[in-house]
C-alpha cells in the first residue's frame, strides 16, 4: 500500500486554508474589498503582488463593465425593452454573486431579481410556468431569475418532485412559451454557471466552516451534493433539448468567480443593442426658506445610541 505524503496533505490544507480566506473575502461588498486590501501591506501575510494586481484589475474592469450596465438600464428605460435574464447552475456556482454584482448599481424599480420558493399547494396545481408569468418585465423594465422554469428540468426532476409526464410536458412547452415571449417582444438570455466537481466541494466546505454563509446551506442543498451524477445528466438533457435559437443556452466557465462575473456582465452588454440616453443637465434648486418656520428639537429618547 502506498504511502500518504504527508507534505501533500499539509500543501493540500494551507490551498484549501487560502481558498476559505479569500472566498469569505470575496463575500464583502465591492468596496468592503478594497478596503480589506488596503490594510494588508506589502510583506504581511496575505495576497502575494500578483493577486493584488490581479484584483486590481478585475475591480477596474468590473466598475467599467457597471458603467456600462448603467447605459443599459437607462436605454430599457428611454425605448420601453424588456429583457429577462436567466441564471442556472449547481448550487454554489456562483450564479447569485452575478446577479448582485449586474444589481449592484442599477435602479432596482428598472432591474429586479426573481427568486421564487418551492411552490405552495396552490401554485402546484395551477399552469406550471404561471407563477414565473406573473414576474415577467413591463416595457421599460429587466427582470434576473435567480433559478426559473428551468427548475422542472433540474431540482425536480433529479428528486422526483415531478412526474415524468410532467417532465415531458415541460420540455415540449418550454420550447413554445419562451417562443411566444420572444414574439411578443420580451429578449430572453439564459445563463449556466458551470463549476467542477472539486469546486463545489471547496464552496460548500467554506459554508460549513463560515457562520455568516451556514443559512446558504440547505438539506436539498447536501442532497444535490450526493446526487451529483444525476444533477450532470438532467443538465446535459436540458441544454439539449431547450436550446433554441430564439433563447439559446451560454455555459459560463465559472470556476473563477470573479473571471466568471466579468465574462458573465461583458457577454449580456453584447446581447442587447444598447447604446448611451443623453439626459439633460440637471440643476439643483435653490432651498426656500421660510422666516416664520422654526424647527423643533427631537426628543432624545427618539435619537439612536451613537455607539461608533
Amino acid at each position: 500500500m502506498k504511502e500518504q505524503d504527508p507534505s501533500a496533505d499539509t500543501a493540500s490544507m494551507a490551498e484549501r486554508q487560502r481558498r476559505f480566506e479569500e472566498d469569505l473575502i470575496d463575500a464583502y461588498d465591492e468596496e468592503l474589498e478594497m478596503e480589506v486590501d488596503d490594510r494588508i501591506g506589502d510583506g504581511e501575510a496575505g495576497f502575494s503582488v500578483e493577486h493584488r494586481e490581479a484584483r486590481k484589475h478585475y475591480f477596474r474592469e468590473l466598475f467599467r463593465l457597471q458603467g456600462e450596465l448603467v447605459k443599459l438600464q437607462d436605454w430599457i428605460v428611454a425605448t420601453g425593452h424588456r429583457l429577462v435574464v436567466i441564471f442556472e447552475g449547481r448550487d454554489a456556482a456562483g450564479k447569485g454573486g452575478a446577479i448582485k454584482r449586474i444589481t449592484q448599481r442599477l435602479n432596482p424599480r428598472v432591474c429586479r431579481v426573481a427568486a421564487l420558493p418551492a411552490p405552495n399547494n396552490r401554485e402546484r396545481t395551477q399552469w406550471y410556468f404561471q407563477r414565473y408569468a406573473t414576474h415577467l418585465p413591463a416595457g421599460g423594465e429587466m427582470v434576473l431569475f435567480d433559478r426559473s422554469w428551468y427548475n422542472r428540468a433540474g431540482v425536480e426532476r433529479v428528486m422526483n418532485f415531478c412526474t415524468d409526464e410532467e417532465y415531458e410536458e415541460f420540455f415540449r412547452s418550454v420550447p413554445e412559451f419562451e417562443k411566444m415571449l420572444v414574439r411578443s417582444g420580451v429578449q430572453i438570455i439564459k445563463y449556466w454557471f458551470s463549476i467542477t466537481d472539486e469546486e463545489q466541494e471547496i464552496r460548500f466546505q467554506t459554508r460549513i466552516h463560515d457562520p455568516l454563509k451556514q443559512w446558504k446551506l440547505s438539506p436539498m442543498d447536501l442532497e444535490s451534493r450526493r446526487r451529483w451524477e444525476a444533477y450532470t445528466h438532467a443538465k446535459e438533457v436540458m441544454l439539449q433539448r431547450s436550446h433554441i435559437p430564439e433563447a439559446p443556452w451560454w455555459v459560463v466557465q465559472a470556476v473563477d468567480k470573479k473571471r466568471a462575473r466579468l465574462n458573465c456582465i461583458h457577454h449580456l452588454l453584447s446581447q442587447v443593442p444598447y447604446h448611451e440616453i443623453e439626459h439633460p443637465a440637471i440643476n439643483l434648486p435653490e432651498r426656500v426658506h421660510n422666516s416664520e418656520y422654526s424647527r423643533q428639537p427631537v426628543p432624545g429618547n427618539m435619537i439612536v445610541p451613537e455607539l461608533y
